[in-house]
């Protein structure tokens, strides 16, 4: 409801505007908008997802109106959904999905940073999940879903962009000590919901992510086999869910993310080898050509 859009934008531009603080205020227009909006039209399916993307977009408009940090509006948006879910016992996972994608559309929409958003957004998620009782990998993948199919579109400008979400998406999880493998296997998930094919450009875009989280993953210290593994799972899972080539799919994602090791070490390469390909949910997973540091 447009209307609802228009509330939380003046709201949030009368609250920035007064005290300059962002997180907390967004969080409770956030949270108070929307659960003040599903109690009036229930809290399943299509109202959910209808009310938190526009609670989304209230947030993010209002506060580029007033040149606020859409980071720090995202972060508190996130977290708002979540507690303004639970309050009217929504389905929280796919209230974070739709709200995370539809912050980083609006983002693109008005010029901002998307990798710095997804970045907030998945510390949100985690520390939202945390107060709300939801499990945090669970959180985590929803958001970074959410957040790659935010994006859009196809192409290599698309595909570029992806692969700084999904970065980013790997740095917020480290920044709050969250899962980075199921940051990597959402991002990933996020590229074939949003696509809804397995054409070639799609492949470079599966091949793209899975490159973009083993190097963040490498970057913030952590497990490359580990998180390469998981964005080999992610393409499986999304590919199941539209019903295309899982294989296919999965040798995408093995190989972008050795080539992404390739760039990082020896040791790189030969962890992700190991990980992430063989027999892996049920799919033989088998890289389109080898890669050495």
């Amino acid at each position: 409801m447009q209307a609802l859009v228009e509330n939380v934008k003046n709201t949030i531009v009368g609250v920035i505007r007064g005290t300059g603080e962002i997180v907390n205020a967004v969080t409770e227009t956030a949270s108070s908008s929307l659960a003040t909006a599903l109690k009036g039209t229930g809290s399943v399916g299509k109202a959910l997802t209808e009310s938190v993307t526009d609670v989304a977009s209230g947030v993010i408009q209002g506060t580029a109106q007033v040149g606020g940090d859409l980071g720090q509006a995202t972060k508190g948006a996130v977290i708002g959904v979540l507690k303004g879910t639970k309050e009217v016992g929504g389905e929280a996972l796919d209230a974070v999905s739709s709200t995370v994608q539809r912050l980083v559309s609006e983002t693109a929409d008005v010029g901002g940073d998307v990798a710095s958003v997804a970045r907030q957004a998945m510390e949100g998620a985690i520390e939202g999940a945390a107060s709300v009782g939801v499990k945090g990998v669970d959180a985590v993948a929803a958001a970074a879903a959410g957040a790659i199919a935010g994006v859009g579109g196809v192409g290599k400008a698309a595909t570029e962009t992806v692969a700084r979400v999904a970065r980013g998406l790997i740095q917020g999880a480290s920044d709050v000590g969250g899962d980075l493998g199921s940051a990597a296997r959402g991002a990933l998930v996020g590229v074939l919901r949003s696509t809804k094919d397995l054409s070639t450009q799609t492949a470079a875009t599966l091949a793209a992510t899975a490159g973009s989280v083993v190097k963040a993953t490498a970057d913030v210290g952590g497990d490359v086999g580990a998180t390469a593994k998981a964005a080999v799972e992610g393409a499986i899972q999304g590919a199941r869910e539209i019903g295309v080539d899982a294989a296919e799919a999965a040798a995408a994602a093995a190989s972008g993310a050795l080539k992404a090791a390739g760039e990082v070490s020896t040791t790189a390469v030969e962890q992700v080898q190991k990980a992430a390909t063989g027999v892996i949910a049920g799919v033989k997973v088998v890289a389109k050509a080898p890669f050495n540091a």
